[in-house]
């Protein structure tokens, strides 16, 4: 259950490998990672991006009747272990294709936030096998307001700024950042809250993964949380499965924002472009 002082949050970052094309291996590795996140007191606990599956264009086509199933089975362990849970799996949009999407369960099971990629990353051609979000996602939560991104969203600036400017104080940002752009993963998420003066928590895959054409790639972790100073609260390794702990105090938010005023100082007026 969430801590009585609603300002108080002790956040769990599930760093894990993923099998691609098991989803059930990834939910039994997953519940492991629960009950540990919810024997430390963690009310909330962040998994990668695609956690459930992997990348594999073919699969996540051929088996989109299924991706409803496994997003129904994480609302259960979030039931079950009574625990907020976040990370992007495959869902089926309206119109049968499939969206990176960013979920965000409360620990009743009920989905708080839905928030679809809506920066597709080209280079490994998940335009051409996904279908991208049009729009922004703020969960109102017992802690306040939460932003969701997913990965290659670090890149745009843009969106983070929407969210700081609607009050988020956390930001929540499952990825797949592989080799060899460690450095741009760790730069641009203190980056973001340095600049927005929020909490993110950017949790990232470890191993391998065969993209066929486009080549296998590397996972390098590094899953992290970083403060509104851009202070690294936690910071995981490179290449093992881990779960990080920490309790935050979204007030330091509030605090600076008022104290270094950013936001206010802003002149959007000259920011357009002719």
């Amino acid at each position: 259950m969430p801590n009585s002082d609603n300002s108080r949050l002790t956040i769990a970052l599930a760093q894990m490998g993923v099998a691609c094309r098991r989803p059930q291996e990834n939910l039994d590795k997953a519940e492991t990672l629960i009950a540990e996140a919810v024997r430390r007191g963690s009310d909330l606990v962040c998994f990668p991006e695609m956690w459930t599956t992997g990348f594999d264009w073919s699969y996540l086509a051929e088996k989109s009747r299924e991706h409803e199933e496994v997003i129904e089975q994480v609302a259960e362990l979030a039931r079950r272990h009574r625990i907020w849970i976040n990370g992007s799996l495959p869902m089926v949009t309206d119109d049968g294709r499939i969206a990176n999407t960013s979920i965000l369960f409360s620990a009743e099971g009920k989905r708080a936030g839905v928030y679809r990629k809506v920066h597709l990353f080209s280079l490994l051609h998940e335009d051409r096998h996904l279908a991208a979000g049009d729009s922004l996602t703020v969960v109102h939560t017992p802690w306040g307001k939460i932003g969701l991104s997913v990965c290659y969203d670090l890149r745009f600036p843009e969106l983070f700024r929407s969210y700081a400017l609607q009050g988020v104080r956390l930001v929540l940002a499952p990825a797949a950042f592989p080799d060899p752009r460690r450095d741009h993963w760790q730069v641009l998420s203190r980056a973001r809250a340095i600049e927005n003066q929020m909490f993110l928590a950017g949790v990232n895959r470890v191993g391998n993964e065969d993209f066929g054409p486009a080549g296998v790639v590397r996972y390098f972790g590094t899953s992290l949380l970083v403060d509104p100073w851009g202070k690294l609260v936690l910071e995981a390794g490179e290449t093992e499965d881990e779960l990080l702990t920490a309790s935050i105090d979204l007030r330091e938010v509030d605090e600076l924002r008022s104290r270094m005023r950013v936001l206010a100082d802003r002149r959007p007026e000259l920011y357009e472009l002719s």
